[in-house]
């Protein structure tokens, strides 16, 4: 299997790469951060660079690309830690461009693509657990109008984004609907996240919505998968900034007249930071080419990449703040910000211990060993 990048590929990573050097560096973050954890202009930037559109069709305006090209743009993105929500983008435009009807295909796309508006997954709720089969939200017709009621939590920037694709109950199973944040009835209050980032809590009374999907679960699990390849991608991209951050202080930190690259238990530290991020990496590809797969096969690779990526991720932040002592955690050194990244993308779209007993609960009699 040749696992080398295209031509396309490499261009585009490097494209993204400059940008995340050129224009997003730490100074600009920071301040992104104190203002909120959104900022438009920089999503405008991303959309100007053809990545609001990697999954949207040439007709609707988009780029039509697909899982790799996600995959390489979320890993520079990773590496710059930047805060704008491209995987939800992502995980939106592949919804509604793969189950979505074509009214709202034509309404919303070209938008998408754009970086004129931003549509965002607002599916978990308190009690749910990152179960997707869980929904208390619900939803009505009335006059061959939706209306939905319920509450979401940590939507990612919530109070900022466009429209949402809310799950909610209809008729006894879950279906998938585009709620407008305009829209009488939806209430979205703010507020930061630990890694910088913002969401949001959104509550829906009866609120005018679009039908995306009757048969909304299988959609779903879809779009969180999605998300799942997209993030681990981005954890890779962190992991990697992570590794280099923690050897240019090892290389530059003296201890006892001698720089602490020299100390042997510390080299090995950082040859099993490595390992883990070898790990990340092959899983990340991994998950990346299960996307396309049977719903059941796709399920059971992404749940097995999240937990290998919430291994690694967890590992290789907290060797690093080990390693930098004291300022590992400062605010002002960046290395403590791509420790509450790594933290931040751990919780996504289910938390390592989710992910491990979704493997186990996948496992055929044989647990893939003799097959």
């Amino acid at each position: 299997m040749d696992f080398d990048f295209s031509d396309e590929q490499e261009q585009l990573r490097d494209a993204v790469r400059k940008w995340v050097g050129r224009s997003y560096g730490f100074e600009r973050r920071r301040a992104i951060a104190a203002a909120g954890g959104f900022d438009r202009g920089a999503y405008g930037e991303l959309a100007e660079l053809g990545l609001a559109g990697l999954y949207v069709s040439e007709a609707h305006g988009g780029l039509a690309m697909g899982p790799v090209e996600a995959m390489v743009s979320m890993e520079e993105l990773g590496r710059g830690i930047v805060l704008e929500p491209l995987a939800h983008t992502l995980v939106a435009s592949g919804t509604l461009g793969a189950y979505g009807p074509e009214d709202l295909k034509a309404k919303w796309l070209p938008k998408i693509a754009s970086g004129e508006a931003i549509v965002v997954l607002a599916h978990q709720e308190r009690q749910a657990r990152y179960r997707l089969d869980h929904c208390e939200a619900t939803a009505a017709e009335a006059g061959g109008k939706w209306q939905v009621t319920g509450s979401k939590s940590i939507v990612p920037v919530g109070d900022a984004a466009d429209a949402y694709i809310v799950p909610a109950v209809a008729g006894g199973r879950i279906s998938l609907f585009l709620v407008e944040r305009a829209a009488a009835g939806v209430d979205a209050r703010g507020y930061g996240t630990q890694d910088g980032a913002r969401a949001a809590e959104v509550k829906f009374n009866h609120a005018a919505a679009q039908l995306v999907v009757a048969d909304g679960l299988p959609a779903l699990e879809h779009a969180v998968d999605v998300g799942i390849a997209a993030i681990c991608a981005e954890g890779v991209g962190a992991m990697d900034r992570t590794m280099e951050l923690t050897v240019e202080y090892l290389n530059t930190r003296k201890q006892f007249g001698t720089t602490l690259a020299t100390f042997q238990a510390l080299r090995h530290r950082v040859a099993d930071m490595k390992m883990q991020l070898e790990l990340a990496r092959s899983m990340s590809y991994y998950a990346t080419l299960k996307l396309n797969a049977s719903a059941t096969e796709r399920r059971r690779a992404l749940s097995r990449a999240k937990y290998q990526l919430g291994v690694s991720m967890r590992f290789i932040g907290q060797q690093s703040v080990q390693m930098h002592g004291g300022i590992g955690v400062t605010d002002e050194y960046i290395g403590s910000h791509y420790f509450k990244k790594l933290t931040a993308l751990e919780l996504s779209f289910g938390d390592t211990l989710h992910h491990l007993g979704e493997v186990s609960d996948r496992m055929q009699d044989h647990a893939g060993v003799f097959a």
